[in-house]
């Protein structure tokens, strides 16, 4: 019996073959069996306050209140985000937020709804 790689994303023991590519039943991932194939990123890899990935559309929820430059309003703890879009920099969500207006968050600051 041969030995399936452990899933890149995961790191899941539990991997198998299905045609020419291994999928990772846990994560859902799929992955070429090659050696030489290399994943090409087309953005950011952001990650939330609790490890979870990130991607555009994503809806995420505030997980602390936050102060508005400039304006006197806050942004409280709760509030749903809907359709992220992710950008580089140190702010690395780019967003509107209701009530508020368009603004840039930390992903260090928001979980994955």
């Amino acid at each position: 019996m041969s030995e399936f790689p452990a899933c890149p994303e995961c790191s899941s023991p539990y991997a198998y073959e299905d045609g020419i590519q291994y999928v990772c039943p846990e994560c859902g991932h799929e992955w070429s069996g090659e050696a030489g194939d290399d994943s090409v990123d087309d953005g950011p890899q952001v990650r939330d306050a609790n490890g979870n990935p990130l991607a555009d559309g994503d809806t995420v929820t505030v997980i602390k209140d936050l102060k508005v430059k400039g304006a006197s309003q806050v942004v409280k703890v709760g509030t749903k985000v809907k359709n992220i879009r992710l950008v580089e920099g140190d702010h690395d969500i780019d967003c509107k937020v209701e009530g508020v207006g368009p603004m840039k968050l930390k992903s260090q600051f928001v979980k994955k709804a």
